[in-house]
């Protein structure tokens, strides 16, 4: 069977970037998606597209056609007494390269990554980790079949979420959507 829209496919995979393995998938545990639903970058879908079990396929990404360009402007500085938790400044948190969770003023959640912490300020970057590199593939097709209605019943079977465990598998934004990659 060959990857073509709405099958049920797993690969595994290992992503580069400058130089370095960003992400992989664990040994015996595929990334597991749906074809053609909007779950990975459609390019990635593209260079996998008509492929079959075993077949292996190297592709390079470059910035837009994977986590776009940096954008300037989600590069902002935050007042410090915002990261005050119960009065105390949360030190646990701020400090260059932790990513934390924050909302705007219209309650959209976002992720953010301490760049530099200043006296008064902590400059934040809210663009995505991989935005501005290009990305490196190496991708196997483990199986292809055809979906189950328990596949359609909201479960995500990532098999990693970048450095963290999910537990399930699902990188889950708590209001019931999958963010697999």
């Amino acid at each position: 069977m060959k990857v073509e829209q709405n099958k049920m496919v797993a690969v595994d995979y290992k992503l580069t970037v400058d130089g370095k393995i960003a992400d992989q998938s664990r040994p015996g545990q595929p990334l597991e998606f749906i074809f053609g639903t909007g779950m990975l970058l459609p390019k990635f879908e593209e260079a996998i597209l008509g492929k079959e079990p075993g077949d292996k396929v190297s592709f390079t990404l470059e910035p837009k056609d994977g986590y776009g360009e940096v954008i300037e402007e989600a590069i902002v500085n935050l007042p410090k007494h915002i990261f005050m938790v119960d009065g105390k400044l949360a030190e646990d948190i701020l400090f260059e390269g932790s990513q934390v969770p924050m909302s705007d003023a219209q309650g959209n959640r976002m992720m953010g990554t301490v760049k530099e912490v200043g006296d008064e300020h902590v400059k934040m970057d809210f663009n995505h980790p991989m935005a501005g590199k290009t990305l490196n593939f190496e991708v196997e097709v483990v199986s292809v079949r055809d979906v189950t209605p328990e596949d359609l019943q909201g479960h995500c079977s990532c098999g990693s979420c970048g450095d963290h465990d999910c537990g399930d598998g699902c990188c889950d934004d708590h209001e019931g959507h999958c963010h697999c990659h």
